[in-house]
């Protein structure tokens, strides 16, 4: 009966992450879960501390990102970015699309997903607005599907890899060999498609940067090749990340001799307690034996065939991520593959499912939700159902696609 009290709040959790009622933020649907399960006896306080501690590293990479992004933002470094792309297309829509894409690739690889996602989408809005494009949704779909297909690239792309991996994520040296070409196929195939399925709206007939600017992209360049080299000894990218977040932030401040106050306000504090909620209650779940469950399956499936499993697994968790959203998906699948023990291969076609399966619907990641919202907050809106058709023909031959170059 336990289990079943614990299955029933964690469900109806996830429900209220994915769909918000009452438009209450995600977060306080986690941490109501939480406290639930705390309540109600079905996991011990010392349970609850330990799914909160498991994310540690996840806490310290979100918020020395978002601290970033931040001061990214209020120094308008994307807005320049997005503008100069504008710029640089002359007038040609084709020309526009592939540059936005390519910034839409450098913030994910760089900054993360929810990065793309959230500062990357206001501002190729207003470059579209400063343009007088008369279709800007073509441009704004790139934010959201390219925050995913390269949400894979490094480790520090998504927070769903180190979630995915915990402390056992690959080193630099091993992770690009292995998600270089996934990565590439990924990419190229989400790009065709969308470039594709855009093409009649694309037939359609600058800012400089400031100082505070030029330093928050030279403080996003410097992290980029600090975690790179932490990512390289195989360290965990937690706290340097934090840590290169505030020193950026804190220097652009002082020389700027602004209050930090409008950086601070503008970061997403409530995705630390969002993951918090959702780690404990991943704690919980674990305590049904979903975890050992899952884990057995992995095994004994790679013991009867590698192939069959990496597929299937890959294939199965991005439509699940798709039910639940990747997060609570991604922490379940990452408890299992950390006791299993299973072929790397399995575990990045995992991975890939976590990240790049997300791209067929509006509630596959948290990534795609803050999408959303950006979306709509610039007076442009997409239909569930609109992008579901949209994501089956995008998501479906990037994602068989990146498994199938694994193997390569």
């Amino acid at each position: 009966m336990t289990n079943i009290y614990i299955w029933g709040i964690s469900l109806l959790c996830i429900a209220g992450v994915i769909i918000r009622p009452f438009k209450w933020p995600e977060a306080v649907w986690a941490v109501a879960g939480a406290i639930a399960l705390l309540l109600f006896r079905l996991i011990t306080p010392q349970d609850g501390l330990n799914g909160v501690a498991r994310g540690l590293d996840v806490y310290l990479f979100l918020t020395g990102m978002m601290l970033l992004a931040e001061t990214a933002r209020e120094e308008r470094l994307f807005d320049w970015l997005a503008a100069h792309a504008t710029q640089l297309a002359r007038g040609s829509a084709t020309r526009l699309f592939l540059l936005i894409y390519l910034v839409g690739i450098f913030v994910t690889t760089f900054l993360s997903n929810d990065a793309t996602a959230v500062v990357l989408t206001p501002a190729v809005a207003a470059a579209m607005r400063a343009a007088r494009v008369e279709k800007p949704l073509p441009y704004l779909l790139i934010c959201a599907f390219i925050a995913n297909a390269a949400s894979f690239v490094l480790p520090i792309s998504n927070p769903a890899n180190l979630v995915i991996y915990g402390a056992q994520m690959p080193p630099l040296l091993q992770w690009v060999p292995r998600y270089c070409l996934p990565s590439l196929v990924a990419v190229g195939v989400t790009f065709f498609v969308l470039r594709r399925t855009q093409r009649t709206a694309l037939r359609q007939p600058l800012l400089t940067l400031s100082m505070g600017g030029k330093w928050a992209a030279l403080g996003i360049g410097v992290t980029a090749v600090l975690l790179l080299l932490v990512s390289a000894f195989g360290l965990q990218l937690g706290l340097p990340t934090a840590i290169a977040g505030v020193l950026t932030a804190a220097i652009v401040l002082v020389r700027g001799r602004r209050s930090p106050r409008a950086v601070l306000s503008g970061v997403s504090w409530s995705v630390l307690p969002l993951v918090a909620g959702l780690f404990v209650i991943v704690e919980a779940l674990g305590k049904t034996g979903l975890t050992g469950l899952l884990s057995g399956l992995l095994q004994r499936g790679a013991a009867h065939s590698v192939a069959r499993t990496a597929w299937g697994s890959g294939v199965g968790i991005a439509l699940l991520s798709n039910v639940m959203n990747n997060l609570p998906s991604g922490l379940i699948a990452g408890s299992a593959l950390q006791t299993a023990h299973v072929p790397e291969l399995v575990k990045s076609a995992v991975l890939i499912g976590v990240d790049l399966g997300p791209n067929l619907s509006v509630t596959g990641s948290l990534a795609t939700i803050l999408w959303l919202v950006a979306l709509r907050r610039e007076g442009q809106t997409i239909g569930a159902w609109a992008f579901l058709r949209l994501g089956v023909l995008v998501m479906v031959p990037a994602l068989l696609a990146a498994l199938a170059a694994l193997w390569i």
